[in-house]
């Protein structure tokens, strides 16, 4: 029924959308196969590896007027199989509405967006639209925004309930740092080859009390506060963010937390290459009165420590933290084609028990891009991750002996079905 209802107010808004000025439809299917052997943590000694095909299925629709934007993105995420053939109904409750935001100018430097939108800015460190995963991210908020003379500012705003009620605000969705309320700024200034920003973020957590932790009693708050940079220096690009977290960690726990991040990249001819160093704070396991584990709560962390996922991606919050160096080259492979060869070196921020070595491990990430034909590109992945007996500390004490490795083949299929601009007169 909800999917009858979602499509019935899409194509009754595509019906009012013809009469306006620009009309547009594009598709994202992307199909990806995955073979897991020791992905997003250690593999145990008695399992076996895992290997399925997922898929994303979007469409997205789009209006622009002069003094109106409109966005609705629908889509379906599902693994090949999961659905009993010839059934008459689809009960893997895989199909929802991604996106559906409206933009209004308000003044010639001034609009404000309201509605389901990706929120996403800088490097993606704490805002992102974590594309990669096939389900991407997605905020329910207000924005009111400025921009002029290369600087912009967005003003976002956001409060979440499970449904409408008459008594009561109590929010009992739980899950990755999913907030109550949310408030933030981002502010940004560019010049021609370099760019500065800062960004200030509230989020509003409830708070439960009782001896079984089910008596809600206000909310609790986590604050992230920092800058985002890049300059150049001669032939060298330079990108680096820092930020503090700070309020609660929970109801009763107080937080103070960091991230320091600095990249250097150089480009000789069609080769890239960049090194770079990231610290996030971490709470030392044999325990402190304060959480001082920083977490990028709402960024495409993916792409920072390993692509295999071992840190930040749905786990390792209040933990020890993470020291990363790494280096990256990425080489044309052919007129289209290239390969990005990436390497980390890991090691714990705090202290872990019985001095264990704060080494964890060493990943090497491979990735091969081609375009195939128009809007339609392959890449093939492969990584590996060489762990440390320390990373069984940080990974519930599964082994780390075993070969802990991934490899992905991905076909992203993004065509533009329509767009068409109507007259004024029309």
């Amino acid at each position: 029924m909800r999917t009858k209802i979602t499509l019935i107010v899409v194509f009754t808004l595509i019906i009012q959308l013809v009469k306006a000025q620009t009309f547009t439809a594009d598709a994202d299917i992307r199909p990806r196969f995955e073979y897991r052997h020791g992905f997003n943590s250690l593999f145990p000694d008695d399992a076996d590896p895992a290997a399925f095909v997922a898929q994303r299925s979007r469409l997205n629709f789009g209006f622009t007027d002069d003094k109106l934007k409109i966005m609705i993105s629908i889509q379906d995420v599902s693994t090949w199989g999961d659905t009993r053939q010839i059934l008459p109904t689809d009960d893997n409750n895989s199909f929802s509405l991604f996106q559906a935001w409206a933009e209004l100018k308000l003044h010639e430097n001034w609009s404000t967006k309201l509605g389901r939108q990706v929120i996403s800015y800088d490097d993606q460190r704490v805002f992102g639209g974590l594309d990669w995963a096939l389900q991407g991210r997605f905020h329910d908020a207000a924005l009111i925004k400025y921009n002029k003379n290369k600087f912009k500012m967005d003003l976002g705003f956001a409060y979440s309930q499970e449904g409408q009620s008459n008594f009561g605000n109590d929010y009992n969705v739980t899950g990755f740092f999913t907030y109550k309320t949310m408030m933030y700024a981002h502010l940004n200034k560019s010049w021609e080859k370099s760019s500065l920003s800062f960004l200030v973020l509230n989020n509003g957590f409830q708070k439960f009390t009782g001896e079984n932790n089910d008596v809600p009693d206000g909310v609790y708050y986590r604050n992230t506060a920092g800058t985002y940079f890049t300059f150049p220096l001669g032939a060298l690009k330079f990108a680096g963010s820092a930020y503090y977290q700070f309020g609660k960690a929970n109801a009763t726990t107080d937080l103070s937390g960091y991230q320091l991040a600095l990249e250097g990249s150089y480009k000789q001819g069609k080769t890239l290459m960049a090194l770079g160093y990231e610290m996030l704070s971490g709470t030392d396991q044999n325990g402190s009165t304060d959480n001082k584990s920083f977490f990028p709560l709402y960024g495409t962390n993916h792409k920072f420590n390993g692509f295999m996922d071992y840190f930040y991606v749905g786990n390792h919050a209040n933990n020890v933290g993470l020291n990363d160096i790494y280096g990256k080259v990425v080489v044309k492979t052919g007129a289209s084609s290239n390969l990005l060869i990436k390497a980390h070196y890991f090691t714990a921020n705090a202290d872990l028990v019985e001095d264990a070595s704060k080494y964890l491990g060493t990943e090497i990430d491979l990735v091969y891009t081609q375009p195939i034909v128009e809007y339609v590109k392959l890449n093939v992945g492969y990584s590996q991750m060489f762990a440390s007996n320390s990373m069984s500390l940080v990974k519930g004490g599964t082994t780390s002996n075993n070969t802990n490795n991934w490899g992905w083949v991905q076909l992203s299929i993004n065509p533009t079905i329509f767009k068409y601009t109507f007259k004024k007169d029309e």
